[in-house]
């Protein structure tokens, strides 16, 4: 498999079915000519090879620059290669006692009506 962007050919052995069938699809809904105005990709890491990691984050970046991506991924490669892009911004999330927290950003001052 040849792609602009890749650091070398990745030959059959190397991708799986599954492999080659999921960067396919991220490529193809990446690089669509009419893509919506906001695409979320949930783990797009699963089931890639690790050295796909960078090319997708290329590739995500690219998609950027026509609409808005987010991307959920608990791949540390592919989130740093996603921060290093020029309008990216990267929030951390954790749990702490049952409750998710999202670093750097202030909680929202919920203000529930009364009943």
């Amino acid at each position: 498999m040849h792609q602009h962007g890749l650091l070398r050919p990745f030959r059959a052995g190397q991708l799986s079915d599954g492999t080659l069938l999921r960067y396919l699809l991220l490529v193809a809904a990446l690089l669509s000519p009419r893509p919506p105005s906001l695409m979320v990709l949930n783990e797009p890491e699963t089931s890639l090879h690790p050295d796909l990691l960078k090319p997708l984050a290329r590739l995500v970046a690219q998609a950027a620059e026509r609409l808005q991506v987010i991307v959920v991924s608990h791949a540390r490669l592919l989130v740093e290669e996603l921060a290093k892009q020029p309008h990216a911004r990267v929030l951390a999330l954790r749990k702490e006692l049952g409750e998710t927290i999202v670093d750097d950003v202030e909680a929202p001052d919920w203000s529930w009506p009364k009943r």
